[in-house]
């Protein structure tokens, strides 16, 4: 890339570029956006086609054109809408936002879907996932965990769909964990599976035994011993410096939870988690704190917050950002390259720096370089 281009992707910190540069060709650019604008999710499609007119808008070309169709969050209703968008001339398409609506797509030659979903496995052989990935996530958490020296670090999976993806970015990313565990989510399966894994039972006995030793003995002073034992959970530690949880919501919290429950707490073990995107129930949670995980930068996520609101007068769903940054990533690739080979495009190595952070391209994956953050006593640190 020349000096030019570089100097205005430090300017703007995206290469969005007047049309009065003159600089460039005259052919329309087309982009296609399969979001749901009918059915039950159609309000995230709906914000979705907002923020694409947000980019547009920034960007200020008038060769750039979206075409939104809608995929009513069904396979059938999206290849209907994908086929459409092909015979009107769109080479690329943002979308579809579920991962289910991706099966039939690999029947449509000639076009590239860059899908918001985030997951990488089984993907047709002409999607490719722009979502904040697992990989880019243990990308971020490898960082953070060889940042503070870890060296005992477990990883907690539910058994859930996305286990094989994460044990795959697991090997990707070459992290070194002491073991892996998958859990069940049901609560009390959960509890005695967490209590198994920090032999919490042996743990409780060996405080039950001290007292009963020193309640048997002649020390001097032996009730202050006692009284000072009996405020205790546990005696013993456990054969862990840190521990990631692949999990959200209220599972996470049941997680934490239950960790808490087996005299294991985040103050004196690092609890690391995957994207949380800011949740302010897990902010004010404090007894669940302090706890880590990376994210997308979250200075720019609230000025895009606001700066939605000022155009549409209501709050962005998160995916608006990842869509508004997918247009600008089409943008930066028309400027020097012919959109009509996709393929060599997306084959080869590239990055492209958006308002999420830095989108990293390579053999037909997008990876992100995520921010990471504390967050401790209901406040969100920056770590990196």
């Amino acid at each position: 890339m020349n000096m030019f281009f570089k100097n205005l992707l430090i300017l703007f910190s995206f290469v969005f570029i007047m049309n009065s540069s003159g600089l460039f060709a005259e052919e329309k650019i087309k982009i296609g956006l399969l979001v749901p604008m009918t059915g039950e999710n159609k309000d995230i499609g709906q914000q979705i086609i907002k923020s694409t007119r947000i980019a547009l808008k920034d960007i200020g070309n008038e060769n750039l054109e979206i075409y939104p169709k809608d995929t009513n969050s069904n396979p059938q209703q999206t290849i209907k809408s994908a086929n459409e968008l092909k015979n009107m001339g769109v080479k690329i398409i943002i979308g579809p936002i579920f991962y289910k609506n991706l099966e039939f797509l690999d029947s449509i030659d000639d076009v590239t879907f860059l899908s918001l979903t985030n997951k990488n496995i089984n993907l047709p052989k002409n999607v490719i996932s722009s979502g904040i990935n697992a990989t880019s996530q243990l990308n971020a958490i490898k960082k953070f965990i060889k940042s503070k020296d870890l060296r005992k670090t477990i990883f907690l999976t539910p058994n859930l769909d996305y286990e094989s993806e994460i044990k795959k970015s697991i090997k990707e990313v070459n992290l070194k964990i002491s073991k892996h565990y998958i859990y069940d989510t049901e609560p009390t399966k959960l509890t005695s599976q967490i209590e198994k894994i920090t032999n919490y039972k042996i743990r409780k006995q060996n405080l039950l035994d001290e007292i009963k030793r020193v309640e048997n003995s002649d020390l001097p002073d032996k009730e202050k011993q006692i009284e000072k034992l009996e405020k205790k959970y546990t005696i013993g530690g456990v054969n862990f410096d840190s521990v990631i949880i692949a999990d959200f919501d209220e599972n996470l919290k049941s997680v934490i939870t239950s960790l808490l429950y087996t005299d294991v707490s985040p103050k004196t073990k690092f609890f690391i988690t995957f994207n949380q995107w800011f949740d302010q129930s897990i902010i004010d949670e404090k007894t669940l704190q302090p706890i880590y995980y990376p994210s997308i930068n979250n200075k720019n996520l609230n000025d895009f917050k606001k700066k939605f609101q000022k155009e549409f007068n209501e709050t962005p769903n998160y995916l608006t950002l990842l869509s508004y940054d997918l247009v600008g990533l089409i943008y930066y690739l028309s400027i020097e390259n012919d959109l009509t080979d996709l393929n060599k495009l997306f084959n080869k190595k590239n990055s492209f720096k958006g308002k999420i952070g830095i989108f990293d391209l390579e053999n037909k994956k997008i990876n992100h370089r995520l921010n990471f953050y504390e967050i401790n006593k209901g406040e969100i640190k920056e770590i990196f």
